[in-house]
């Protein structure tokens, strides 16, 4: 294997299976084109996988299904990695991710003050939407994750098993973010918010 592609392999391990990046996290290895020359080398070596074009991932393998689907957290952040935008994961997806419902959907919306676009990965469609700032609260944290799933749940019968959930489950920076936003949540928010960062 040429030096290139055994520094881009070993970073890539670095950083654990699951793993999703382009390759601008590689020029530091060399140049633009070497890069893309390698990184198809180690895809044809079945190394890494390529999910789409300028997008590739260390998947996961499973002992029953073989590799598992690319990452969703992992691959939003490779895909704005570099923008500057602000993004944040809302409905279902939101909620799933924080353990509040089995639902795993098919398109997942993330709400951003950056250029929307629709992303196919397979069968999973990723939609950036255009987001007013109120609606950005928290945008890229664990906190932002939980207003976005709150609102998701919004009247759901089950609401205090999902805040009880979220009260022992929740880190205690994530609740601190979660505090110090607190003011600036919709109403009908704040007393939900407040509950799950009481003490």
């Amino acid at each position: 294997m040429q030096t290139i592609d055994k520094s881009i392999i070993n970073r890539i391990r670095g950083s654990g299976a699951g793993s999703v990046f382009s390759p601008n996290q590689f020029l530091d290895l060399g140049h633009r084109s070497a890069v893309g020359v390698a990184l198809h080398r180690l895809v044809k070596a079945g190394k890494i996988r390529r999910i789409r074009r300028g997008l590739y991932d260390l998947p996961r393998s499973n002992p029953i299904i073989g590799q598992t689907a690319p990452d969703i957290m992992a691959t939003v952040r490779a895909l704005m990695d570099g923008s500057h935008a602000q993004w944040q994961f809302t409905g279902a997806y939101a909620a799933n991710a924080l353990g509040l419902s089995d639902q795993v959907p098919a398109k997942v919306i993330i709400l951003t003050d950056g250029v929307p676009r629709r992303v196919a990965l397979g069968k999973l469609v990723l939609v950036f939407r255009r987001a007013a700032p109120r609606n950005l609260l928290g945008a890229g944290t664990r906190a932002g994750l939980v207003i976005q799933a709150l609102r998701y749940l919004h009247g759901s019968p089950d609401m205090p098993k999902h805040i009880s959930k979220l009260k022992k489950d929740l880190d205690a920076r994530t609740k601190k973010d979660l505090a110090a936003l607190t003011p600036k949540l919709p109403a009908w928010m704040r007393p939900l918010a407040q509950q799950i960062t009481q003490t």
